[in-house]
Formats: C-alpha cells, structure tokens, sequence
C-alpha cells in the first residue's frame, strides 16, 4: 500500500486479518523445510515440487508485507449504524440506468475491508462507484465515469444498511 491511505476495518474484520498474518508467519519454518527437502531431490531444472514450493513461499511472503502494511494503516472502527445513506461499511442494494432489473447488492468498503462472506463484492471508496455512492441515500441518483469506456453510469440507491454478517446475501440470491 504504497499511497499510505489509512484503511477502515471492525474489530472482526483486523482480528480475522491479524489471524491470517499470524499463521503465514507461522507457516515460514515448514515451508523453508519443505524447500530444503525439494532442493535435495536433485537437479533443480527438473524439480516441479521445489518450484511450487517457492512460488507458494514468494505468494506467502507478498501476502505478509500487504497484510502487515495494512494493518499498520488501519483504523478500527465499527460498522455504521444509520440505515438508508451508503456509507463505508454498508451493505447496498443498487440498480443501474434506470432499469429496476439491472440490479446489484454489494459493500461498500476501503481497501482491506471485505465481507467474510465471499459472494457479496466488495467496492472501494476508491472505485468510482464506490466514490460515487458514499453519502447517497435511499432513492437518489448519481453518476460516475467508467475508467475503461469513458462513458458515464447512472446509479441508484435503493437501500443501504449496516453490514451485518449474519445478513450477508450471496451474489446468487440478489
């Protein structure tokens, strides 16, 4: 996280982090073996194992440094409590160019910040649609560029609430 932005987590959401953190740490020694072990199977050229093991200690290793630079920036908070205006932590059921159908149901969040359920998406405040939503209420309209096109999207509220876990929808029941 190079820009230093300083991101929003609950107290679930760092400790589920600091978990994970803890137990790639952990991990180094067994995996350090395990390459070891690779290594003296022979020629290296030829050693699938040895060069999955280190693909999986360098994926490791980058996860780390994200993680710990993440939770370094973090502020714990908790999710809003407001219901009806898309805030950051907010779970919001959305519609796209004026077409009721077109439809969307994801949270709103920063960097970092996801749902543990992993069928509900998860935009940033740094998307344009995430920028676009924060503070918009139930009902109102707004607009944003898409990056790729060029092109601008209508989109409306239709509800926002408190990100509960316990109310998650998945993707495939929106």
């Amino acid at each position: 996280m190079a820009d230093n932005q300083t991101t929003w987590l609950t107290q679930e959401s760092y400790d589920r982090l600091s978990d994970e953190l803890n137990a790639l740490k952990n991990n180094r020694t067994a995996l350090a073996a395990e390459i070891n072990e690779r290594r003296e199977e022979g020629d290296l050229k030829e050693n699938g194992g040895y060069h999955a093991a280190r693909e999986q200690q360098g994926q490791e290793e980058a996860r780390i440094v994200y993680l710990e630079e993440l939770l370094d920036s973090a502020t714990i908070g908790e999710a809003p409590q407001e219901s009806g205006v898309a805030l950051v932590g907010s779970v919001v059921h959305v519609y796209y160019d004026g077409d009721k159908d077109d439809k969307e149901t994801f949270l709103i969040g920063t960097r970092g910040l996801e749902s543990s359920n992993p069928d509900l998406e998860t935009y940033s405040t740094d998307a344009p649609l995430g920028a676009a939503l924060i503070g918009a209420k139930e009902g109102e309209t707004r607009e944003y560029q898409v990056p790729a096109t060029g092109g601008t999207v209508s989109v409306t509220v239709v509800s926002a609430e408190p990100y509960d876990p316990d109310r998650d929808i998945p993707r495939d029941q929106q």
